[in-house]
C-alpha cells in the first residue's frame, strides 16, 4: 500500500518548547563556506514571501491509515520499492504497517535504551540507501541512565535486519555511531536522513532550555559555537560496518571546529526533508517565542551556513549581532492560541504529489492522536 497521492501526517511531539529520497545532489564545488554579511546589520536577504494563497481546505483529503498508535513521532518508507510503512513511536518501538495491517511483533524494541517523554525519545529511523542488500537502518533516540550525566544524551546507533525482507530486526544488532551530550531534556532535534547524495544528515537541537544560554552552553551559544555539534546540522557517511567517516564535501570551518557540521545556528531542527525534484533541503526549525523558522539549503550548497541562531529568531535580532550567512526563507508569527497553550510545532516536509498537483512545492502539518491519517 503505498497510498499514492494521499498526504500523510502523523502528530509529533507538542511540547512546550517543540513543535514539537531522490535526485542526485549536486556534487559540492568547493569546502569554503559563503561569505558573510554585516555583523552590525540585519540580513540582508530577506524570507521569501508566498506569491500565491495556499490550496483551499477542500483539495486535501485525510484517510485513516491505522490506529492503535502509542506516540507515534514519524513515519517512512524503505527504499528499494518496499511497500512497508515504519512508523516510529516514542517510547522506542518502530512499528510495521503492511498491507493495510498494522502488526503485531515491532520492527523494533529498543525501549529499555530509550528515556521518553517530554521532547525525549525515539525520534526518527533512517534507511540506508542500499537497505534492500544490506538491511542497514540508523536511529536517533535519547539514552536511558542511572547516571544522571549521561541521562538524556542523544544516540546515533546503525541496525541491521536480515534479510532485508524481514519485519522484525535484531535489536543485538545495534552500534552506537555518535553521542552527544544533551544538557537540559529539550531540544533535541530529532531526525536522521540519509540525503540524495547518500550521505546520513543529523539535525541537532542546540541543547535545550530557553535562549541557548546557561549551563551547557557556550557563551555565544551552541547555535554560534563550532566546537560543539549542538544547534547544527550534521553530515557524515554511515557505510555497513566500522564508525562513521566525514565527507570530504564538508565544509572547513577552521581549526579546532567540528567536522560533521554541514550548517550551524540552529535552534531545534526538529524536522526537515530534501524535495525531491531538486535536491533542495528544508529544515523546520522550531522558534522561542514569537517566530517559527523554515531554512533551505540549494542542493548546489557547499555548506558552512550560518541561519543565525541565538542572535537571529528568523529576521529579528534576539541578541547581540554576529554574522550569518543565510536568511531563512520563510518566516510566520506564533499564533496567539498556540503560543497560550505553551505548543509550536514547525516542521519541513514538501510535496510532489503527481495527483495533487496543487499542493506540490507545500507542506502540511496535521495533529493525529493516536492515529495515522
Amino acid at each position: 500500500m503505498r497510498l499514492s497521492g494521499v498526504l500523510l501526517a502523523i502528530l509529533v511531539l507538542a511540547t512546550d518548547c517543540a513543535g514539537q529520497n531522490s535526485t542526485a545532489r549536486a556534487t559540492p564545488r568547493s569546502n569554503t563556506p559563503s561569505a558573510v554579511l554585516s555583523p552590525s546589520a540585519s540580513p540582508t536577504s530577506s524570507p521569501l514571501t508566498p506569491t500565491t494563497t495556499s490550496p483551499e481546505k477542500d483539495s486535501f483529503k485525510l484517510t485513516l491509515v491505522t490506529a492503535g498508535l502509542q506516540s507515534p513521532v514519524y513515519a517512512t518508507y524503505a527504499p528499494g520499492g518496499s511497500d512497508r510503512l515504519f512508523i516510529v513511536e516514542q517510547a522506542g518501538r518502530i512499528r510495521v504497517l503492511k498491507n493495510g495491517q498494522l502488526l503485531a511483533a515491532p520492527f523494533l524494541d529498543i525501549q529499555p535504551l530509550v528515556e521518553s517523554g517530554g521532547e525525549r525519545g525515539l525520534l526518527s529511523v533512517a534507511f540506508h540507501p542500499d537497505f534492500a542488500s544490506n538491511g542497514i537502518f540508523v536511529v536517533d533516540y535519547t539514552r536511558a541512565s542511572s547516571n544522571a550525566a549521561d541521562l538524556g544524551d542523544t544516540v546515533i546507533a546503525r541496525y541491521r535486519v536480515t534479510p532485508a525482507g524481514a519485519d522484525v530486526a535484531n535489536a543485538s544488532t545495534g552500534q552506537t555511531l555518535l553521542t552527544v551530550d544533551q544538557p537540559q531534556p529539550n531540544h533535541n532535534g530529532g531526525l536522521v536522513m540519509f540525503g540524495p547524495d547518500g550521505m546520513l544528515y543529523v539535525g541537532m537541537g542546540d541543547g535545550g532550555g530557553g535562549g541557548d544560554e546557561g549551563s551547557g552552553h557556550a557563551p555565544q551559544g551552541n547555535g554560534q559555537s563550532l566546537t560543539t555539534l549542538l544547534g547544527k546540522m550534521l553530515r557524515i557517511q554511515v557505510d555497513r560496518t566500522g564508525p562513521y567517516t566525514v565527507p570530504s564535501g564538508n565544509p572547513n570551518l577552521g581549526p579546532g571546529t567540528r567536522p560533521e557540521i554541514w550548517a550551524y545556528g540552529l535552534r531545534n531542527p526538529w524536522r526537515f526533508s530534501f524535495d525531491r525534484a531538486t535536491g533542495d533541503m528544508y529544515i523546520g526549525d522550531v522558534g522561542q517565542n514569537a517566530w517559527e523558522e523554515i531554512d533551505v539549503q540549494p542542493a548546489a550548497s557547499v555548506g558552512g551556513v550560518n541561519f543565525g541562531w541565538p542572535v537571529w529568531e528568523g529576521s529579528h535580532l534576539n541578541r547581540r549581532p554576529i554574522t550569518r550567512t543565510q536568511a531563512p526563507i520563510v518566516r510566520s508569527p506564533a499564533a496567539m492560541s498556540i503560543e497560550a497553550r505553551g505548543s509550536r510545532r514547525c516542521r519541513a516536509f514538501t510535496s510532489t504529489a503527481t495527483s495533487a498537483p496543487e499542493s506540490s512545492g507545500r507542506w502540511c502539518d496535521l495533529p493525529a492522536n493516536g492515529t495515522l491519517r
